[in-house]
Order: structure tokens, then C-alpha cells, then sequence
């Protein structure tokens, strides 16, 4: 892996190899600012995240490279790997400085192969996704095949030999810098006249045992439909999706648990609602034996508030609506949007009510700075402690 990171970072820093040469950049500045119940001091984290790096493209092939470093300005909060735990709450944005992406690509007429560190996100990314939130991200080390053999119908194959976390180079124990295995994620989407339909398999393979003892480690298959219609200048768009898991390799848990989501959403051309009912099942109640997505962008479901990261013991069912407005010009900002989310949490099993919470979000686009405004405050009925959250957000891309 050393030789073929040396020999990408060769590639992309030699212009006379290749055609093209493209510099990425970007900045996030983000104060983020937590309050819990039963902790004795609130977290104020303001942070600053660089990305930086170069893709170099020479017909069918682009070899690219990028860094980033995360710098704690205002450093009241505990960062998961460093502070005091149970004293300020978790903002999980720990310095580091890394080496993000590091990928060789190749692109043809109904194939694309990417092999090195890359980003990972597939459909939604409930199950396998970036944690674009988190100043450090989630990167795979894998090699990935995209291919529409046939107009309509695209296969995505992955086999990923390490995961590189939100914890940064510093992470260890139940949050570490790295997972290794031998993880699979299988997809193949056929284009329908009522959306997409996509059949998906993944087997994760979280071979840490300090990771919760293997207990990460599953097997999920599954179907998903994705789709959406015109309807006059209105736009319809709906989500289901079906998928049972159970133990995988080392995972010395025997279960098994069910996921079911269905979604909707209605855009009026300005004025927007949506709702959605989603359900991660539990199978016994022991812990880890509900149905567990590691690897997601955990934090684009079940609220903002990050209180169900972990799927409890019991499952949880996740009743949502949601209703916003967008504009598309605002004076001299584009993209703007204000949303306002409602979540209610029950358990899967054993009938328990878990919490309630209220997300609100603001955003626009300046040139290339995009600036957000989001709150969430969740208000625990059976499960956790209320917590409110509250982010201000400056992100500017090359």
C-alpha cells in the first residue's frame, strides 16, 4: 500500500504524465456549540478543516492525491480521542492531519475502476457513506468497479481492505484511527418506469476487537427503490427500502433484524414537505443485536442531535415530517433554503418512547462559500438526555 501511494503521489505531481492537471481546495471554518443534560459543562468547539490537493488526468486514466489537516481554534469540548469524557459532551472532531484521498482511476464507455483511499457513497448513504459532517470524513482504502453493461442497468462492486474513520490519526480503542477486514459491498440498479430498483449486498468485516468485540461485523441484503416524477412544476419523489442483517464473520453475536424505510416528499417549487417512517429492528434485545449501519453517514438520519449513532438494543423506529422553502436567487445569494424537521423515536421492541426532536436548517450560496445555519434540539421521553446542538458553518470550494 506505502509503494502504491508513492507511486500515485509520483503521478500526480509529474505535469510532463499528464494531460490535464486540476488543484482542489477547500475550507470549512464551523463553530459548533452542545449542551446535555447531566453533563456539567457545555462543548464549544470553532474549528478550521483544509483540504488540499491535485488531480492529474491523462485520457482515460486520472491519478489524484489530497491532504487535510483539522485545527482546534476554540478547544472546549471533548473530542472523543482527548479531554475529559462525561464532563463536556462528544463533538467528534479531533485534530489530525492525514492523507484523505489517494486514487488511481480509470474511466471507459460503461466502466469505471478506482483503486487506493477514496470516498465511498452509495444511494443515499444509509448504509456506506462519507460523514461529510465530520471534519475528518470517512475514506476506504478499496478498489471499486462501476459498470452500466447496458443502458439502464449499472453494477457497483467494492472490496474494501480498511476504513479510515472520523477519528483521525490519533484515534485508538472503541474509536480508532483505522478498521481493518475484508469488506464487500455489492449493488445492481435497474432503471424502472416507477424509479430505480436496486438489489444490494453487504458484507462488513470490522476486524478490531477493540471495536466492540467484532461485534460490527454483518451481513445485509436488501432492495431499494428510488424514484421521483414532474408534476406540472411540482416534483414528486419517494424512497422504500427492505433489508435483513445478521452476524458475520468474527461476530460472536447469533442474530438477526430487519430495516424498512418509506419516504416521500413533495417540492412545490418553493414551499417543500416530506415525510418518512424508518425502522431498525431488534432481534432479542442484547446489545448490538438490532440492526447496526457502521459505516453510514449516521449523521443525515435520525436526527441531528447524534443520539441513536449506536442503534440501541431494542431497535428504533424513526416517525419523521419535514417542511421548507427554496428559493433559488436571494439578492446576490443562490440556493437558499430554510427546513424545519420533526422526529419521534419509539423503540422496536419492548414498546418504549424514546425522545422527540426538532431540527432547523438555513442555507446559501455566496460565490464559492456556502454558509449554514442548524439547530436540533432532542428532548428525551425514555432513552438519553435532551440535547441541543447548535452549528454555524462557512464551507468555500475551489
Amino acid at each position: 500500500m506505502r509503494l502504491a501511494t508513492a507511486c500515485l503521489l509520483l503521478a500526480v505531481t509529474t505535469p510532463a504524465a499528464a494531460q490535464t492537471l486540476k488543484p482542489l481546495a477547500e475550507v470549512r471554518l464551523r463553530e459548533e456549540h452542545v449542551a446535555q443534560d447531566g453533563l456539567p459543562q457545555e462543548s464549544d468547539a470553532v474549528t478550521m478543516r483544509v483540504r488540499t490537493g491535485v488531480e492529474a488526468t491523462q485520457g482515460r486514466w486520472s491519478a489524484l492525491a489530497e491532504a487535510q489537516g483539522n485545527l482546534a481554534i476554540v478547544g472546549d469540548y471533548y473530542d472523543g480521542i482527548e479531554g475529559a469524557a462525561m464532563v463536556r459532551p462528544l463533538i467528534g472532531d479531533p485534530q489530525s492531519v492525514a492523507l484523505y484521498r489517494a486514487q488511481l482511476q480509470y474511466r471507459a464507455p460503461g466502466a469505471t475502476i478506482t483503486a487506493g483511499r477514496q470516498r465511498i457513497m452509495l444511494d443515499d448513504e444509509r448504509f456506506v457513506g462519507a460523514a461529510a459532517i465530520r471534519n475528518n470524513g470517512q475514506t476506504f482504502d478499496a478498489v471499486r468497479a462501476q459498470l452500466e453493461p447496458v443502458k439502464g442497468v449499472k453494477a457497483d462492486v467494492s472490496y474494501v481492505w480498511n476504513v479510515r474513520t472520523v477519528w483521525g490519526i490519533d484515534g485508538a480503542g472503541v474509536r480508532p484511527r483505522s478498521i481493518d477486514g475484508d469488506t464487500v459491498l455489492a449493488r445492481l440498479g435497474v432503471a424502472t418506469p416507477i424509479g430505480t430498483v436496486t438489489a444490494f449486498a453487504y458484507l462488513l468485516d470490522l476486524d478490531e476487537a477493540a471495536l466492540q468485540g467484532f461485534r460490527l461485523s454483518s451481513q445485509t441484503y436488501g432492495a431499494r427503490l428510488a424514484g421521483s416524477r414532474a408534476i406540472g412544476r411540482a416534483k414528486l419523489a419517494w424512497q422504500a427500502s427492505h433489508a435483513r442483517q445478521s452476524d458475520y464473520a468474527r461476530n460472536p453475536n447469533r442474530y438477526s433484524a430487519d430495516y424498512w424505510l418509506a419516504d416521500v416528499a413533495l417540492d412545490l417549487n418553493g414551499p417543500r414537505v416530506g415525510a418518512g417512517y424508518e425502522v431498525l429492528g431488534a432481534d432479542d434485545g442484547r446489545a448490538l443485536t438490532s440492526f447496526q449501519t457502521p459505516l453510514a453517514a449516521i449523521f443525515k438520519f435520525q436526527g441531528w442531535a447524534d443520539k441513536f449513532t449506536t442503534t440501541p438494543a431494542d431497535g428504533i423506529r424513526d416517525l419523521y415530517a419535514s417542511t421548507g422553502w427554496g428559493w433559488k436567487q436571494v439578492g446576490r445569494w443562490s440556493g437558499v433554503s430554510v427546513q424545519a424537521v420533526y422526529h419521534r423515536f419509539d423503540s422496536d421492541r419492548a414498546v418504549r418512547r424514546y425522545g422527540d426532536e426538532v431540527d432547523l436548517l438555513a442555507t446559501g450560496k455566496l460565490g464559492h462559500t456556502l454558509a449554514t445555519i442548524r439547530y436540533a434540539d432532542y428532548q428525551a421521553k425514555g432513552f438519553g438526555a435532551d440535547t441541543q446542538k447548535l452549528w454555524l458553518q462557512l464551507d468555500w470550494v475551489l
